[in-house]
């Protein structure tokens, strides 16, 4: 029998129950107490991971595509990086703080990682990446472990993070711009979730 004219059947919708808007960015104790948990634990991929997501806000798919010479100059990890970003082919920068810069270079010494190795391989799929299914598994876990409803935070809520205490601060849309790697100031506004106009106002009032 056909499901859909049985008159019994009742379709349910497939995000019934899910929040499908945008994900919260981290507030600054949010963001410490996942760290400090990192920390306390001994966690050290994971530190370098979350520290890393929150410098770069890169897109979850750039982000475990990393390679360490991306990020690494010999011995050193670099203070800024450039990545072709894959959903744009456009090309982004980013700074990584010293306490991301140690994360990581802790992490590739422990994990023995080579020049060419990708910074977050897998367990499973050897010569692969973590995928970005398993990155989103890990953030719903560091979420959950602070308190927070995973079901209202994601991946984006750590690219969204920085640029959102960015934009409080400055109110600068078109760093902001940048940052993300957006091509449009359009963009930027959506993701933020600001009022259009004023965001346009605030874009024709800033010299840059």
């Amino acid at each position: 029998m056909d499901l859909l004219s049985n008159p019994d059947f009742k379709h349910i919708p497939w995000n019934k129950g899910k929040i499908t808007g945008q994900k919260p960015a981290l507030k600054l104790k949010e963001i410490w107490a996942i760290r400090i948990r990192l920390q306390l634990a001994h966690k050290i991929r994971d530190l370098a991971l979350f520290n890393l997501a929150l410098d770069s806000k890169l897109r979850g798919c750039d982000l475990v595509r990393l390679r360490v010479k991306d990020i690494a100059h010999g011995n050193s990890i670099n203070k800024r990086a450039v990545i072709l970003q894959k959903k744009t082919q456009e090309p982004v920068q980013f700074e990584i703080t010293t306490q991301t810069r140690e994360a990581v270079s802790d992490w590739i010494k422990k994990a023995a990682l080579q020049y060419d190795s990708f910074l977050f391989p897998s367990n499973w799929n050897n010569g692969h990446p973590i995928s970005t299914r398993q990155y989103a598994r890990i953030v719903k876990k560091w979420v959950t472990q602070i308190g927070l409803d995973p079901s209202e935070y994601g991946t984006h809520s750590l690219r969204r993070t920085k640029v959102s205490l960015i934009y409080r601060k400055t109110k600068n849309l078109r760093a902001v711009q940048l940052l993300l790697g957006h091509k449009s100031l359009e963009s930027t506004v959506k993701y933020l979730g600001i009022e259009v106009d004023d965001a346009l106002e605030m874009s024709e009032n800033m010299e840059i």
